[in-house]
């Protein structure tokens, strides 16, 4: 689910194997997402079944399945935890899915969303119907975190106008506001609609109220998301128990658990899981900070957004690190510090987007006084240096964030000094809710803002990165890789999900932008110049977003910058939008292809930087699939994929051009590196049939040099038995000429290149010869089973 984070560095000793006792059932070896959704149903993902095994994969990895919110896009918003999604096909159509698959000879893995349920529609949701009609007294209201002490229970549905509420009729025993319906309460139906209305366990009020005052928990700043507390074993049972029976059936093989931090016990709710599901596969929507390590939970890892960062860093420049700081100081004409901008975000996020959590923490204090409450707490919240602390590393973390919120508000040294003596409690409620504040302000702080207002350099901005830590050295890639081997070994691996702010061939592109810092510069400071927008740093943005994803279609960049500007919260918002800057920035937009001369100098910039772009994007696909983990390919990406954030990364895919070229490399087609896409999904298919083929030869990481004039340009591994190689820093690396008399050795005397088909014997084989016709090569030792 949407909601940054990078990879811990290798320093020091190696931590400890992974000791959690979870086991396996068939075994996972790579997965394949599809967004079921009811304009692609069950049925129509069963037709993929014989495409994915061809493919290579071993499972088909499915968006939330249970019966979401009607018209659901994403299924995030399960409002009945009992069946299968109608609008999906229902039970049946489950069951079609599940023999497809096994025909094919493939698996099952199943998103669950433990930490809300959906509420947008109150009547689709029994529970929460109940909730509504029945307050405190009905059997429900365990279900959701819900502080009751507060009154009634505040739904955030209308206009925000102070006659709003002229607007609520009666109609057939429910209150109705518009399209929203409600129940009421047995004894309470007479008199008018407002009367009825003020005799309810619930009260509706003004959109707007929602952030400061709601009293239910809910998903992030998302009012029509509410918390469930699964950490009651009845709550969890329930909304458990039809997943589980598909696990107990031995149809789903893997679980993915989207946003545990969002739990009260992320722990407890997981060793529960693992009890239920022994056998499963199971991973967590876990985002790590640079640095972080995941806590010993029994689940095999997460779902592999520590890992895409340090991949795609691989393909940019660090030495140009400078040089796009001071662009982005000149086109700005500020000089944006990323600890301070977080901080600013994340404390907006707290007091503001998350006011309502952040005074039910507050109320948990009464011995401070409550200004001084809610301050110490925005501020411990801001600085904290992960998404939530987890023991034992939690405390550390929690004496970071008071050291710094300390450093930034001495007045607050009291309250800070006793909330954070209660912080450390485990036991304490304060200590207990606080983690779930942390989370929600490093996700709405950073990922959801921050990310679009940071602009020095926009590959970087992603899920699972750090946008201050400009590119990946290969040798810390090669650390990162061997103690996820040895700790993480079934963890997935990533370049794209639902969530990502780019699609990874965006992100390939743009990295080709840290090689040609200079040329870059000239360019976009004539595209500000020439076509100018209010907001410096959103343009900076804009335009690389523009040229990684050039050509794109006129509607789709049009929607992107409107959801990007308001995430930003800068020059427009959500809550509050500019109608005057928004225009600007749809202007800017269709300048960009109503105007000759400018389309053009951005078809021929993107054109420049394409070929370089389809290298790094091969690279860093090839280096993806064949590192340690359980690599997952996000629907549609085997083919150039030029996706920004969702919506837009969750469009319809067309899988018979997709079954057309697979079926052409089989039957002995060599494509080229061009538009079709073809060699991506050359390089897709054979390494993922090649890891599903040959286990054996994936389940180690050892670094392979190589040895000449352009070393620095190769990455290159073995992995327990098939050698990687992938090009890096093309652009560089055609200035200097080419590989010359650059070789790597063979670690057996004979291998196959998987993407030619060429045999190579001997020691040395040269990079020239090795990589003429693709930027890449996976080679295995020769054999019938190749």
């Amino acid at each position: 689910m949407p909601v940054t984070h990078e990879p811990a560095r290798a320093s020091g000793p190696d931590p400890a194997p992974r000791r959690d006792g979870a086991s396996s059932g068939r075994r996972v070896g790579a997965t394949y997402r599809v967004q079921v959704r009811p304009g692609f149903d069950l049925d129509a993902t069963a037709g993929l079944a014989g495409y994915l095994a061809d493919l290579g994969v071993t499972h088909l990895y499915s968006a939330p399945l249970l019966t979401a919110t009607p018209g659901s896009a994403h299924g995030y918003d399960v409002v009945d935890h009992r069946a299968v999604n109608p609008e999906l096909g229902g039970e049946a159509a489950r069951r079609r899915l599940v023999a497809a698959l096994r025909a094919a000879g493939l698996g099952l893995v199943v998103d669950i969303v433990p930490n809300h349920a959906g509420v947008a529609r109150p009547a689709a949701n029994p529970a929460w119907w109940d909730v509504l009609r029945r307050g405190r007294d009905s059997a429900y209201a365990c279900w959701f975190d819900i502080d009751w002490d507060r009154g009634r229970l505040l739904l955030p549905v209308l206009a925000d106008s102070p006659d709003a509420l002229d607007d609520l009729t009666l109609a057939d025993g429910e209150l109705r506001y518009h399209d929203h319906r409600f129940p009421i309460a047995d004894g309470t139906g007479a008199g008018s609609a407002r009367e009825v209305h003020d005799r309810q366990h619930y009260e509706l009020v003004s959109w707007r109220r929602g952030d400061a005052e709601l009293t239910y928990r809910r998903f992030f700043a998302i009012a029509d998301l509410a918390g469930l507390r699964v950490e009651d074993p009845a709550v969890f049972a329930a909304t458990h128990a039809e997943v589980l029976r598909w696990v107990a059936a031995g149809e789903v093989d893997g679980i993915r658990v989207d946003h545990p931090d969002g739990l009260r016990d992320p722990a407890g709710y997981l060793a529960r899981l693992r009890a239920a599901a022994p056998a499963a596969w199971i991973i967590v929507e876990k985002i790590l900070e640079y640095g972080e390590e995941l806590p010993d939970w029994p689940v095999d890892g997460t779902t592999g957004y520590e890992a895409l960062a340090p991949v795609c860093g691989l393909f940019v420049d660090g030495h140009a690190e400078s040089d796009f700081t001071a662009l982005d100081t000149r086109l700005t004409g500020t000089a944006t510090s990323w600890p301070e901008l977080i901080h600013g975000t994340k404390l907006a996020a707290a007091t503001r987007l998350l006011a309502a959590e952040l005074s039910r923490l507050a109320a948990l204090a009464p011995e401070i006084d409550p200004a001084d409450a809610r301050a110490a707490l925005a501020e411990l919240a801001a600085n904290f240096p992960v998404y939530r602390g987890y023991p034992p590393e939690g405390a550390r973390h929690l004496a970071a964030a008071r050291a710094e919120a300390g450093r930034r508000r001495p007045d607050l040294t009291a309250a800070l000094d006793a909330l954070t003596a209660r912080l450390r409690d485990p036991d304490d409620e304060l200590g207990q809710r606080f983690p779930q504040l942390t989370g929600a302000v490093m996700a709405k702080g950073v990922e959801d803002t921050a990310y679009y207002r940071w602009s020095r350099f926009v590959a970087l901005n992603e899920v699972g990165g750090s946008p201050a830590h400009f590119g990946t050295p290969p040798a810390e890639f090669h650390r990162f890789a061997a103690a996820r081997q040895r700790r993480w070994p079934t963890a997935m691996t990533t370049l794209s999900t639902h969530d990502t702010k780019r699609g990874e061939d965006v992100r390939a592109r743009l990295a080709v932008l840290s090689e040609l810092p200079r040329r870059w510069a000239r360019q976009v400071g004539r595209w500000t110049t020439e076509a100018p927008l209010p907001d410096p740093a959103f343009a900076h943005l804009l335009w690389q977003t523009v040229v990684g994803a050039w050509p794109i279609e006129r509607e789709r960049l049009h929607a992107y910058v409107e959801k990007a500007a308001r995430e930003a919260a800068d020059s427009t918002s959500w809550t509050d939008p500019d109608p005057v800057f928004e225009r600007a920035l749809h202007a800017l937009v269709d300048r960009m292809y109503d105007d000759p001369g400018l389309h053009a100098s951005i078809t021929a910039f993107a054109a420049e930087i394409t070929g370089a772009g389809w290298s790094n994007a091969l690279g860093q696909k090839l280096v993806q699939l064949a590192m340690p983990g359980v690599p997952d390919v996000y629907q549609g990406t085997e083919l150039w994929d030029n996706s920004l954030v969702d919506p837009d990364n969750r469009r319809p895919v067309d899988f018979a051009v997709r079954r057309d070229l697979l079926a052409r490399l089989d039957a002995g087609w060599q494509p080229p590196v061009d538009l079709g896409g073809a060699a991506k999904l050359l390089v897709v298919s054979r390494t993922l049939r090649l890891r599903r083929n040959r286990p054996e030869l994936f389940g180690d990481h050892r670094p392979v040099r190589a040895h000449g004039p352009a070393t620095a340009h190769a990455v290159c591994f073995d992995t327990g038995g098939a050698l990687v190689v992938a090009t890096r820093l093309p652009v560089t690396l055609d200035r200097r000429g080419g590989w010359d008399d650059t070789y790597v050795s063979l670690p057996v005397y004979t291998m196959t290149e998987l993407f030619t088909g060429r045999v190579y014997a001997g020691g040395r084989v040269p990079l020239a010869d090795l990589l003429g016709t693709y930027p890449v090569a996976l080679l295995a030792p020769t054999g019938e089973a190749l």
